[in-house]
């Protein structure tokens, strides 16, 4: 695994682990990860970031609200 290290404003108040998910989730969400790897990333299990992903604006599905309801809709 690379390992990166940046600098961030004190002020952005940020944990580890919420950076870690914030990363994660959109590499999820882009489909550059598995949710088993992205979990790995965090350093949670994988039920535990599928659990977590909705906090991010991030659908297990691929889905979007507007997505789903636009769906729906038209169903």
């Amino acid at each position: 695994m690379t390992i990166f290290q940046i600098q961030l404003p004190d002020s952005l108040k940020i944990n580890d682990f919420e950076l870690k998910m914030l990363i994660a989730s959109k590499l999820f969400e882009d489909g550059k990860l598995s949710s088993g790897q992205a979990a790995e990333v965090v350093g949670i299990s994988k039920r535990a970031f599928i659990e977590i992903l909705g906090k991010y604006n991030v659908s297990l599905f691929g889905y979007n609200f507007e997505e789903l309801e636009e769906d729906v809709e038209n169903a």
